[in-house]
C-alpha cells in the first residue's frame, strides 16, 4: 500500500509539474501533456460507454490526456461530413487529438469497407478492428488501397478470436507489415500471457495499447485500477523504452462503468507515476 500511495504521490506531482510550465507558455502555444518518453499516454473511449462525449473530455482535461481513441458511440460511422468537423472541433477546444477509431467488429466485407471510408472521413490512419479470420486477407487488400494502419484488439479467453498477442501474431505476420495488434496488456494476461515479453517479440506489429491492470492469468481475473493487480508495471514501462514504442498507451478503465472517475484518475497517476519512477 506505501509503494501505491508514493508512486501516486509521483504522478499527481509530475501532472502539477506540467501544468505549472504550461501556465509559463505563451498563451496559445500547446505543452505537451507527456513526459519526454516517445510513447503517448491517451484514453480509449470505450472507457466512456455510458457517458456522452462532453464527461468524455471533461475527464480528459482533468487527468491532463489529450489522445482520444474514437468510439462509434461518440462519433456515429453515419455521421456527416458536418458533424464530423463539429466533433474536431469540439475535440481541438479541449486540446484533443482523436488518433484512431474503435476498436470496430467487422463480420462482412462490408463492414470492413464502411470502417475504412470511416476512419478516412474522420481523418485518423490507425483502426483498431476485430475481423472475422476468414476475412483477414480482404483487410490486407484495404490496407493496400488506403495505406492505414490496422490494429487487431485481442480480446483474452472471452471471445474465441485472437485472445491473446500471439494468435495476433500467427495470423498477421504473413499479411501487410500494416497490419498489427492493438495489444491489450489486461486481456493477453488473462489468456495466460506475458505483455512484458510479447511488446519484446511482436514490437514490430504493435500500433496501440490498452493498459489496465487484472485480478488474476486467468479468464476469473477481472479488470481493476491500474497497480492493484498483477501486471508488472515497472517492468512494462522500461519495456516500451526498450523497443522503442511511439504510439499511444490508452487506458481502457472497464471497472465501475457507471462511474469511472476516481479509477480513471488513480490509474492514470499510477500510470504516470511509474514512468517517473523508474527515469
Amino acid at each position: 500500500m506505501k509503494k501505491v500511495i508514493f508512486l501516486l504521490v509521483i504522478g499527481l506531482l509530475a501532472v502539477t509539474s506540467q501544468m505549472a510550465t504550461a501556465q509559463e507558455k505563451r498563451p496559445g502555444q500547446r505543452m505537451p501533456p507527456e513526459t519526454g518518453e516517445k510513447f503517448k499516454i491517451g484514453m480509449a473511449g470505450y472507457t466512456f460507454a455510458k457517458f456522452d462525449l462532453d464527461k468524455a473530455l471533461a475527464t480528459l482535461k482533468r487527468t491532463d490526456v489529450h489522445y482520444l481513441c474514437i468510439k462509434d458511440f461518440h462519433l456515429p460511422m453515419a455521421s456527416t461530413d458536418a458533424q464530423i468537423a463539429e466533433f474536431h472541433a469540439k475535440l481541438k477546444a479541449n486540446d484533443v487529438t482523436g488518433y484512431a477509431v474503435g476498436p470496430i467488429y467487422m463480420k462482412s466485407e462490408k463492414d470492413i469497407d464502411n470502417a475504412f471510408e470511416y476512419a478516412k472521413r474522420v481523418g485518423v490512419k490507425l483502426i483498431v478492428g476485430v475481423p472475422n479470420y476468414d476475412l483477414l486477407p480482404y483487410v490486407d487488400k484495404k490496407v493496400k488501397e488506403y495505406g492505414f494502419n490496422y490494429a487487431i484488439h485481442l480480446h483474452g479467453p472471452d471471445i474465441a478470436t485472437y485472445p491473446d498477442a500471439e494468435d495476433v501474431w500467427n495470423h498477421v505476420k504473413d499479411l501487410d507489415p500494416r497490419i498489427g495488434m492493438c495489444l491489450d496488456i489486461g486481456h493477453d494476461t488473462r489468456n495466460g500471457k506475458d505483455p512484458v515479453a510479447d511488446l519484446k517479440k511482436y514490437k514490430s506489429r504493435v500500433f496501440d495499447i490498452h493498459i489496465k491492470d487484472v485480478t488474476g492469468t486467468t479468464k476469473l481475473g477481472y479488470s481493476l485500477e491500474v497497480g492493484r493487480g498483477v501486471i508488472h508495471f515497472p517492468a512494462f514501462v522500461k519495456m516500451l523504452r526498450k523497443v522503442g514504442y511511439s504510439g499511444v498507451c490508452s487506458l481502457e478503465h472497464e471497472k465501475d462503468m457507471s462511474d469511472p472517475f476516481m479509477g480513471i484518475a488513480e490509474s492514470i497517476g499510477y500510470f504516470r507515476g511509474i514512468i517517473e519512477a523508474t527515469k
